[in-house]
Protein backbone atom coordinates (compact mmCIF):
# COMPACT_ATOMS: atom_id res chain seq x y z
CA UNK A 1 0.00 0.00 0.00
CA UNK A 2 1.37 3.33 -1.11
CA UNK A 3 -0.31 5.36 1.87
CA UNK A 4 -0.33 3.32 5.36
CA UNK A 5 -3.31 4.31 7.13
CA UNK A 6 -2.48 1.66 9.81
CA UNK A 7 0.42 3.41 10.91
CA UNK A 8 -0.42 4.19 14.89
CA UNK A 9 1.08 8.10 15.93
CA UNK A 10 1.13 9.02 19.29
CA UNK A 11 -0.79 12.41 19.39
CA UNK A 12 -1.17 12.49 23.02
CA UNK A 13 2.05 14.38 22.66
CA UNK A 14 1.14 17.24 19.58
CA UNK A 15 -1.32 18.08 22.16
CA UNK A 16 -4.38 16.98 20.27
CA UNK A 17 -7.56 18.29 21.36
CA UNK A 18 -9.17 14.55 20.59
CA UNK A 19 -6.75 12.82 22.63
CA UNK A 20 -6.66 14.37 25.97
CA UNK A 21 -8.63 12.31 27.43
CA UNK A 22 -7.85 9.73 30.89
CA UNK A 23 -5.22 7.21 30.66
CA UNK A 24 -6.57 3.81 28.81
CA UNK A 25 -9.70 5.75 27.36
CA UNK A 26 -10.05 5.14 23.19
CA UNK A 27 -11.51 8.47 21.73
CA UNK A 28 -13.40 8.09 18.46
CA UNK A 29 -15.68 11.78 18.89
CA UNK A 30 -13.72 14.69 17.45
CA UNK A 31 -14.13 14.72 13.61
CA UNK A 32 -10.21 14.78 12.66
CA UNK A 33 -8.64 11.63 11.36
CA UNK A 34 -5.64 9.99 13.17
CA UNK A 35 -3.98 9.56 9.95
CA UNK A 36 -1.12 12.10 8.83
CA UNK A 37 -1.65 14.27 6.11
CA UNK A 38 -1.35 13.80 2.11
CA UNK A 39 2.59 14.10 1.71
CA UNK A 40 2.21 16.49 -1.10
CA UNK A 41 0.83 18.97 1.95
CA UNK A 42 3.61 18.09 4.43
CA UNK A 43 6.16 18.46 1.30
CA UNK A 44 5.12 21.85 0.31
CA UNK A 45 4.95 22.97 4.25
CA UNK A 46 8.52 21.87 4.71
CA UNK A 47 9.20 24.11 1.60
CA UNK A 48 7.69 27.00 3.27
CA UNK A 49 8.93 26.16 6.29
CA UNK A 50 12.46 26.15 5.23
CA UNK A 51 11.91 29.87 3.47
CA UNK A 52 12.30 30.76 7.45
CA UNK A 53 10.22 34.19 6.86
CA UNK A 54 6.77 34.26 8.52
CA UNK A 55 5.70 37.66 7.84
CA UNK A 56 2.00 38.43 6.84
CA UNK A 57 0.60 36.64 3.73
CA UNK A 58 -1.24 37.51 0.88
CA UNK A 59 -4.01 35.53 -1.36
CA UNK A 60 -2.66 34.76 -4.34
CA UNK A 61 -4.58 33.25 -8.15
CA UNK A 62 -2.86 30.56 -7.58
CA UNK A 63 -5.28 29.44 -4.50
CA UNK A 64 -8.52 30.65 -5.70
CA UNK A 65 -7.02 28.51 -9.36
CA UNK A 66 -6.71 25.60 -7.06
CA UNK A 67 -10.38 25.89 -5.64
CA UNK A 68 -11.81 26.22 -8.86
CA UNK A 69 -10.19 23.32 -10.65
CA UNK A 70 -11.13 20.54 -7.81
CA UNK A 71 -14.46 21.67 -7.71
CA UNK A 72 -14.63 21.73 -11.88
CA UNK A 73 -12.71 18.51 -11.84
CA UNK A 74 -14.24 16.57 -8.75
CA UNK A 75 -17.86 17.78 -8.23
CA UNK A 76 -18.31 19.07 -11.91
CA UNK A 77 -18.97 22.57 -10.58
CA UNK A 78 -17.92 25.20 -12.08
CA UNK A 79 -17.14 28.33 -9.74
CA UNK A 80 -15.99 31.73 -10.73
CA UNK A 81 -12.75 32.67 -8.83
CA UNK A 82 -14.03 36.16 -8.08
CA UNK A 83 -16.81 34.13 -6.18
CA UNK A 84 -13.89 33.30 -3.51
CA UNK A 85 -13.17 34.82 -0.07
CA UNK A 86 -10.52 33.36 2.57
CA UNK A 87 -11.47 32.32 5.48
CA UNK A 88 -9.81 31.07 8.69
CA UNK A 89 -11.83 28.26 9.00
CA UNK A 90 -15.94 27.20 8.17
CA UNK A 91 -16.92 27.65 11.77
CA UNK A 92 -15.99 31.14 12.02
CA UNK A 93 -17.32 31.96 8.26
CA UNK A 94 -20.81 30.69 9.75
CA UNK A 95 -20.55 32.48 12.66
CA UNK A 96 -19.70 36.19 11.00
CA UNK A 97 -22.49 35.17 8.62
CA UNK A 98 -25.17 34.70 11.13
CA UNK A 99 -24.17 38.18 12.62
CA UNK A 100 -23.97 39.78 9.60
CA UNK A 101 -27.29 38.77 8.10
CA UNK A 102 -29.90 38.72 10.92
CA UNK A 103 -30.91 40.56 13.53
CA UNK A 104 -31.28 39.52 17.20
CA UNK A 105 -34.41 36.96 17.96
CA UNK A 106 -34.61 36.00 14.16
CA UNK A 107 -34.83 32.10 13.63
CA UNK A 108 -32.25 30.43 11.99
CA UNK A 109 -33.32 27.29 10.52
CA UNK A 110 -31.40 24.12 10.93
CA UNK A 111 -32.50 20.81 9.68
CA UNK A 112 -32.15 18.44 12.55
CA UNK A 113 -30.33 16.31 13.88
CA UNK A 114 -27.02 18.57 12.47
CA UNK A 115 -23.68 19.05 13.34
CA UNK A 116 -24.33 20.21 17.31
CA UNK A 117 -21.79 23.54 16.77
CA UNK A 118 -24.20 25.34 14.09
CA UNK A 119 -26.21 25.69 17.56
CA UNK A 120 -23.42 27.90 19.10
CA UNK A 121 -23.17 30.05 16.05
CA UNK A 122 -26.65 30.81 16.22
CA UNK A 123 -27.67 31.06 19.90
CA UNK A 124 -24.35 33.08 20.62
CA UNK A 125 -25.31 35.82 18.07
CA UNK A 126 -28.56 36.10 19.54
CA UNK A 127 -30.55 34.42 17.32
CA UNK A 128 -33.20 31.50 17.61
CA UNK A 129 -32.56 28.50 16.56
CA UNK A 130 -35.35 26.70 14.58
CA UNK A 131 -35.10 22.97 14.25
CA UNK A 132 -36.85 21.20 10.98
CA UNK A 133 -36.19 17.97 12.35
CA UNK A 134 -35.69 14.79 9.68
CA UNK A 135 -37.73 12.15 8.54
CA UNK A 136 -36.12 9.20 10.41
CA UNK A 137 -37.56 5.69 9.24
CA UNK A 138 -35.66 3.53 11.10
CA UNK A 139 -33.29 2.74 8.56
CA UNK A 140 -33.06 6.08 6.52
CA UNK A 141 -32.75 9.96 6.50
CA UNK A 142 -34.60 12.23 4.53
CA UNK A 143 -36.05 15.75 4.69
CA UNK A 144 -39.65 17.06 6.07
CA UNK A 145 -40.06 19.10 2.78
CA UNK A 146 -43.48 20.67 4.06
CA UNK A 147 -41.71 21.01 7.74
CA UNK A 148 -38.79 23.19 6.74
CA UNK A 149 -41.37 25.33 4.28
CA UNK A 150 -43.57 26.05 7.45
CA UNK A 151 -39.95 27.08 9.29
CA UNK A 152 -38.92 29.05 6.20
CA UNK A 153 -42.16 30.63 5.80
CA UNK A 154 -41.99 31.62 9.73
CA UNK A 155 -41.22 36.30 9.12
CA UNK A 156 -38.89 35.84 11.88
CA UNK A 157 -36.48 32.96 9.87
CA UNK A 158 -34.14 34.86 8.08
CA UNK A 159 -31.69 32.38 7.39
CA UNK A 160 -31.03 28.48 7.38
CA UNK A 161 -27.79 26.57 7.61
CA UNK A 162 -27.48 23.48 5.46
CA UNK A 163 -24.88 20.89 6.02
CA UNK A 164 -24.57 19.54 2.75
CA UNK A 165 -23.33 16.36 3.10
CA UNK A 166 -25.33 15.88 6.91
CA UNK A 167 -23.30 15.51 9.37
CA UNK A 168 -23.42 13.34 11.51
CA UNK A 169 -26.03 10.82 9.58
CA UNK A 170 -23.60 10.68 6.82
CA UNK A 171 -26.57 11.84 4.30
CA UNK A 172 -25.46 12.71 0.59
CA UNK A 173 -27.94 15.51 -0.28
CA UNK A 174 -29.79 14.56 -4.28
CA UNK A 175 -30.53 17.02 -6.85
CA UNK A 176 -34.28 17.28 -5.94
CA UNK A 177 -34.25 17.80 -2.65
CA UNK A 178 -31.66 20.69 -2.85
CA UNK A 179 -33.27 22.17 -5.33
CA UNK A 180 -36.62 22.36 -3.32
CA UNK A 181 -34.70 24.02 -0.58
CA UNK A 182 -33.75 26.61 -3.04
CA UNK A 183 -37.11 27.02 -4.17
CA UNK A 184 -38.32 27.78 -0.87
CA UNK A 185 -35.86 29.70 0.51
CA UNK A 186 -36.12 32.00 -2.83
CA UNK A 187 -39.72 31.67 -1.73
CA UNK A 188 -39.71 33.19 1.30
CA UNK A 189 -36.42 35.14 0.94
CA UNK A 190 -34.48 33.27 2.85
CA UNK A 191 -30.69 32.99 2.48
CA UNK A 192 -28.62 29.55 3.14
CA UNK A 193 -25.57 28.95 4.33
CA UNK A 194 -24.30 25.41 3.20
CA UNK A 195 -21.91 23.93 5.10
CA UNK A 196 -19.55 21.37 2.60
CA UNK A 197 -16.62 20.80 4.84
CA UNK A 198 -17.71 16.99 4.61
CA UNK A 199 -18.04 17.08 0.58
CA UNK A 200 -14.97 15.45 -0.05
CA UNK A 201 -15.32 12.58 1.98
CA UNK A 202 -18.06 10.26 0.52
CA UNK A 203 -17.94 6.44 -0.46
CA UNK A 204 -15.97 5.74 -3.56
CA UNK A 205 -17.93 5.77 -6.81
CA UNK A 206 -20.22 8.52 -4.51
CA UNK A 207 -20.26 12.14 -5.17
CA UNK A 208 -22.03 15.13 -4.01
CA UNK A 209 -24.23 17.97 -5.33
CA UNK A 210 -22.26 21.22 -4.45
CA UNK A 211 -25.91 23.24 -3.35
CA UNK A 212 -25.13 26.39 -5.42
CA UNK A 213 -24.41 24.19 -8.49
CA UNK A 214 -28.52 23.32 -8.58
CA UNK A 215 -30.43 25.89 -9.95
CA UNK A 216 -30.27 29.53 -10.20
CA UNK A 217 -32.53 29.91 -7.50
CA UNK A 218 -29.95 27.86 -5.17
CA UNK A 219 -27.17 30.03 -6.52
CA UNK A 220 -28.74 33.36 -5.50
CA UNK A 221 -29.39 32.55 -2.33
CA UNK A 222 -26.35 30.89 -1.31
CA UNK A 223 -23.44 31.38 0.84
CA UNK A 224 -20.79 27.77 0.82
CA UNK A 225 -18.27 27.51 3.20
CA UNK A 226 -15.65 24.47 1.49
CA UNK A 227 -12.30 23.45 2.89
CA UNK A 228 -9.76 21.11 2.51
CA UNK A 229 -9.41 20.71 6.15
CA UNK A 230 -11.77 17.78 7.09
CA UNK A 231 -10.70 15.42 3.95
CA UNK A 232 -6.97 16.27 4.08
CA UNK A 233 -6.41 16.15 8.19
CA UNK A 234 -5.08 20.02 8.28
CA UNK A 235 -8.20 21.71 10.43
CA UNK A 236 -5.57 23.48 13.06
CA UNK A 237 -3.98 25.21 9.64
CA UNK A 238 -6.97 27.69 9.93
CA UNK A 239 -7.56 27.70 6.23
CA UNK A 240 -11.19 27.98 4.43
CA UNK A 241 -13.29 29.44 1.55
CA UNK A 242 -16.16 31.09 1.14
CA UNK A 243 -18.11 30.78 -2.12
CA UNK A 244 -20.78 33.58 -2.89
CA UNK A 245 -22.06 34.01 -6.13
CA UNK A 246 -24.49 36.80 -5.99
CA UNK A 247 -22.52 40.07 -5.80
CA UNK A 248 -24.45 42.12 -3.52
CA UNK A 249 -24.46 39.13 -1.05
CA UNK A 250 -20.88 38.17 -1.58
CA UNK A 251 -20.03 42.03 -0.51
CA UNK A 252 -21.41 41.50 2.88
CA UNK A 253 -19.81 38.61 3.44
CA UNK A 254 -16.49 39.74 2.46
CA UNK A 255 -17.55 42.71 4.90
CA UNK A 256 -18.28 40.58 7.50
CA UNK A 257 -14.83 37.98 7.74
CA UNK A 258 -13.33 41.46 7.98
CA UNK A 259 -15.11 43.10 10.20
CA UNK A 260 -14.41 40.04 12.15
CA UNK A 261 -10.85 39.96 11.01
CA UNK A 262 -11.13 35.90 10.08
CA UNK A 263 -10.21 36.97 6.87
CA UNK A 264 -6.04 36.55 6.64
CA UNK A 265 -4.08 33.67 6.31
CA UNK A 266 -1.35 32.33 8.29
CA UNK A 267 1.99 31.41 6.73
CA UNK A 268 1.06 28.06 5.54
CA UNK A 269 -2.97 28.35 5.20
CA UNK A 270 -2.44 29.12 1.58
CA UNK A 271 0.50 26.95 1.03
CA UNK A 272 -1.36 23.84 2.53
CA UNK A 273 -4.66 24.22 0.61
CA UNK A 274 -3.31 24.76 -2.72
CA UNK A 275 -1.05 21.46 -2.17
CA UNK A 276 -3.97 19.38 -1.10
CA UNK A 277 -6.34 20.27 -4.30
CA UNK A 278 -3.54 20.41 -6.66
CA UNK A 279 -1.47 17.18 -5.53
CA UNK A 280 -3.75 15.36 -3.13
CA UNK A 281 -6.36 13.69 -5.08
CA UNK A 282 -4.81 10.16 -5.09
CA UNK A 283 -4.03 10.34 -1.03
CA UNK A 284 -7.86 11.04 -0.79
CA UNK A 285 -9.06 8.57 -2.53
CA UNK A 286 -6.99 5.92 -0.83
CA UNK A 287 -8.15 7.12 2.31
CA UNK A 288 -11.71 7.13 1.66
CA UNK A 289 -11.28 3.29 0.07
CA UNK A 290 -9.70 2.56 3.72
CA UNK A 291 -12.59 4.79 5.73
CA UNK A 292 -15.22 3.16 4.06
CA UNK A 293 -14.17 0.06 5.05
CA UNK A 294 -14.00 1.07 8.57
CA UNK A 295 -17.47 2.37 8.28
CA UNK A 296 -18.81 -1.07 6.70
CA UNK A 297 -16.62 -3.06 9.45
CA UNK A 298 -18.85 -0.64 11.54
CA UNK A 299 -22.20 -1.43 10.37
CA UNK A 300 -22.16 -5.06 9.98
CA UNK A 301 -20.15 -5.86 13.40
CA UNK A 302 -23.13 -3.50 15.14
CA UNK A 303 -26.00 -5.80 13.24
CA UNK A 304 -24.44 -9.06 13.65
CA UNK A 305 -22.66 -8.92 17.39
CA UNK A 306 -24.73 -5.88 19.37
CA UNK A 307 -28.41 -6.76 20.60
CA UNK A 308 -30.39 -3.48 20.63
CA UNK A 309 -28.11 -1.07 18.46
CA UNK A 310 -28.18 -0.40 14.75
CA UNK A 311 -25.73 2.10 12.67
CA UNK A 312 -27.60 4.50 10.57
CA UNK A 313 -25.85 3.73 6.62
CA UNK A 314 -24.25 6.41 5.36
CA UNK A 315 -22.51 7.26 2.30
CA UNK A 316 -20.76 10.37 3.10
CA UNK A 317 -18.32 11.12 6.40
CA UNK A 318 -16.23 8.88 8.30
CA UNK A 319 -18.42 9.51 11.54
CA UNK A 320 -21.02 6.48 11.84
CA UNK A 321 -24.47 7.49 13.25
CA UNK A 322 -25.04 4.88 15.85
CA UNK A 323 -29.33 4.74 16.91
CA UNK A 324 -28.93 2.88 20.46
CA UNK A 325 -33.21 3.67 21.63
CA UNK A 326 -33.78 -0.09 20.98
CA UNK A 327 -32.07 -1.06 23.50
CA UNK A 328 -32.25 2.00 25.73
CA UNK A 329 -36.49 1.63 25.88
CA UNK A 330 -35.91 -1.63 27.60
CA UNK A 331 -32.39 -0.45 29.58
CA UNK A 332 -32.36 2.64 30.02
CA UNK A 333 -28.83 4.24 31.21
CA UNK A 334 -28.96 6.45 33.92
CA UNK A 335 -27.02 9.57 31.90
CA UNK A 336 -26.80 9.97 28.16
CA UNK A 337 -25.75 6.58 26.82
CA UNK A 338 -22.48 7.87 25.11
CA UNK A 339 -21.56 9.38 28.99
CA UNK A 340 -22.69 5.54 30.10
CA UNK A 341 -20.13 4.21 27.20
CA UNK A 342 -17.24 6.21 28.31
CA UNK A 343 -17.73 5.14 32.09
CA UNK A 344 -18.05 1.57 31.78
CA UNK A 345 -15.69 0.87 28.98
CA UNK A 346 -13.32 4.61 28.18
CA UNK A 347 -14.36 4.29 24.91
CA UNK A 348 -15.05 7.86 24.21
CA UNK A 349 -17.58 9.00 21.43
CA UNK A 350 -20.14 11.79 20.74
CA UNK A 351 -23.53 11.73 22.29
CA UNK A 352 -26.61 12.11 19.74
CA UNK A 353 -28.36 14.72 22.04
CA UNK A 354 -25.52 17.29 20.94
CA UNK A 355 -27.20 17.13 17.78
CA UNK A 356 -30.46 18.36 18.01
CA UNK A 357 -33.39 16.89 20.23
CA UNK A 358 -34.42 13.91 17.53
CA UNK A 359 -30.54 12.82 18.16
CA UNK A 360 -31.73 11.70 21.89
CA UNK A 361 -30.27 8.00 22.25
CA UNK A 362 -27.94 8.13 19.13
CA UNK A 363 -24.43 8.07 19.32
CA UNK A 364 -21.91 9.49 16.64
CA UNK A 365 -18.37 7.49 15.78
CA UNK A 366 -15.58 8.65 14.24
CA UNK A 367 -13.82 6.30 12.04
CA UNK A 368 -11.05 7.83 10.43
CA UNK A 369 -8.70 5.97 12.53
CA UNK A 370 -6.69 2.76 12.35
CA UNK A 371 -8.77 -0.37 11.65
CA UNK A 372 -6.93 -1.88 14.80
CA UNK A 373 -8.74 1.38 16.98
CA UNK A 374 -12.05 0.17 14.95
CA UNK A 375 -12.00 -3.13 16.34
CA UNK A 376 -10.82 -2.22 19.87
CA UNK A 377 -13.52 0.26 20.01
CA UNK A 378 -16.09 -1.98 18.89
CA UNK A 379 -15.13 -4.72 20.95
CA UNK A 380 -15.59 -1.74 23.74
CA UNK A 381 -18.81 -0.61 22.97
CA UNK A 382 -20.56 -4.03 22.90
CA UNK A 383 -19.12 -4.41 26.35
CA UNK A 384 -20.78 -1.85 27.34
CA UNK A 385 -24.23 -2.61 25.83
CA UNK A 386 -24.16 -6.23 27.05
CA UNK A 387 -23.52 -4.56 30.73
CA UNK A 388 -26.23 -2.69 30.40
CA UNK A 389 -28.44 -5.19 28.99
CA UNK A 390 -27.81 -7.68 32.08
CA UNK A 391 -28.61 -4.42 35.00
Amino acid sequence: MKYCFDEYIDRRAADAVKWAVGDGELPMWVADMDFRCAPCITDALQRRLDHGIFGYSDIPDEWREAYVRWWKERHGFEMNKEWLIFCTGVVPAISSAVRKLTDPNENVVVMTPVYNIFFNSIVNNGCRVLESPLVYDGENYSADLADLEKKLADPQTSLMILCNPQNPVGKIWDRETLAAVGNLAKKYNVTVISDEIHCDITAPGKGYVPFASVSEECRSVSVTCIAPTKAFNIAGLQTAAVCVPDGFLRHKIWRALNTDEVAEPNAFAVTAAVAAFNGGGEWLDAMRKYVFENRRAVEDFISNEIEGLKAVKGDATYLVWIDANELLVSHPADTAFAEYVRSESGLFLSKGESYGSSGTGFLRMNVACPRKNVEEGLRRLKAAADKLRTK
